[in-house]
């Protein structure tokens, strides 16, 4: 009997090794913690049980591997469509990316350096003026607008979103932003209107980055649309990727959804009608749309420093450039944070990013080789799920 229970101790005790041994081994994955990335999970589904979005997407790239992929809800919450893997998004400005890699690319075919004159390229800004607020009068620029300028949202150009500032009120009597005819013509319009700041002086968001994209058109040769697609989509695989839905993608492109009176709808009008149909003018500030994986692949190829599968798209030291804060001296963006070439750059965890319009948010994080994107499809946007995601991923790593 002694024997017995000798040997059942022995035989118990391994069992609670190997028990436990296998919860290590279970508790995480890729150095995160898979407790964790359930709580990511359950609280990404309280904003659908909550009727604060219709639909959710959200994927974790770490160490080489999809390591967390879920969907929640809605694509269509009049149709009740769920959301699915391969659901398109309409990303507005996380196309800025795209675009400052796209012009770069050129970069490194010796077309251009960061620190040349737009003017350089497209004449018609060596004439354009900067608004002084103060004097009300107009002054020529005391530096040059450059391309980094362009890149930085430090080039003076807005948007036109400023009720109170002169020189957005031209923006929107002009319709230097507007949608209609051909990137082309919007940047002519947008040279002929003063700049609401020095160039190099003051972040501001705004249409600079669709000045790139016309810029790509200049140097290239080729239409922007189609130079992103053998440049970029195709290399890479974004098979999905591009400035307007297909018919027969119809039915995989989310409906776009608002607040209206308190409730969850599906929008009507605007932009719930757009990007079905093939446009003309090529927005590298926010025209595109695309799906989950696609804008992987593109967020591999960066973390991977400009390379995928064997294709190359941007030089190493060119990734590294966009990755990193490219601000002029003395200039910041959101209080102490930098940026880089197209996206935003923290300079506390290195990470690289931006977000849409719609809902949609992406960061790239080359310190713990991670990547993060989160899809929803709400206007006006609001990205406190895609922030409490993001902050409970990162309370998940343990390496």
């Amino acid at each position: 009997m002694k024997n017995f229970f000798s040997t059942f101790i022995v035989l118990m005790s391994a069992v609670l090794i190997q028990f436990s041994c296998s919860t290590n081994v279970n508790s995480e994955v890729n150095g995160l913690s898979v407790d964790t990335l359930e709580l990511a999970g359950e609280k990404m589904q309280e904003y659908i049980d909550s009727g604060k979005l219709a639909g959710i997407s959200a994927l974790i790239y770490k160490d080489g591997e999809t390591v967390y992929r879920e969907n929640f809800g809605f694509a269509d919450l009049e149709a009740q469509k769920p959301m699915e893997d391969n659901t398109i998004f309409r990303i507005f400005s996380m196309t800025k990316p795209i675009t400052a890699v796209a012009l770069m690319t050129l970069y490194d075919e010796g077309k251009f350096k960061l620190d040349d004159k737009v003017s350089t390229y497209i004449p018609e800004f060596a004439a354009t003026k900067v608004y002084n607020s103060e004097t009300k009068t107009l002054e020529p620029q005391q530096e040059e607008m450059t391309i980094r300028h362009l890149l930085t949202h430090t080039s003076g150009i807005p948007y036109g979103w400023d009720q109170n500032a002169y020189v957005d009120s031209l923006y929107r009597v002009s319709g230097a932003g507007g949608w209609e005819g051909t990137i082309g013509e919007k940047v002519k319009i947008m040279a002929s209107l003063p700049l609401k700041h020095q160039p190099g002086t003051t972040w501001e968001y705004g249409l600079s980055i669709d000045v790139a994209g016309y810029l790509v058109e200049v140097l290239s040769g080729m239409p922007f649309d189609e130079y992103l697609k053998t440049q970029i989509f195709e290399p890479l695989g974004m098979d999905d990727t591009g400035f307007y839905a297909p018919k027969e993608k119809h039915d995989r492109l989310s409906a776009l959804h608002a607040v209206q009176s308190g409730n969850l709808k599906n929008a009507e009008g605007g932009m719930s009608m757009a990007f079905m149909q093939p446009v003309t003018l090529f927005s590298g500030g926010g025209g595109l749309v695309s799906t989950m994986d696609d804008y992987l692949q593109f967020s591999k190829m960066l973390l991977n420093g400009g390379e995928l599968n064997g294709k190359r798209i941007i030089e190493e030291s060119t990734a590294q450039l966009i990755l990193s804060d490219q601000l002029p001296d003395g200039v910041r963006y959101e209080g102490d944070k930098g940026y880089g070439l197209g996206g935003s750059y923290d300079p506390e965890t290195g990470e690289y990013g931006w977000a849409g319009a719609a809902s949609t948010k992406f960061w790239i994080n080359p310190e713990n080789d991670m990547i993060v994107i989160t899809g929803a499809q709400l206007m006006p946007a609001d990205y406190t799920y895609a922030n409490e995601f993001k902050s409970i991923v990162d309370r998940a790593v343990t390496d």
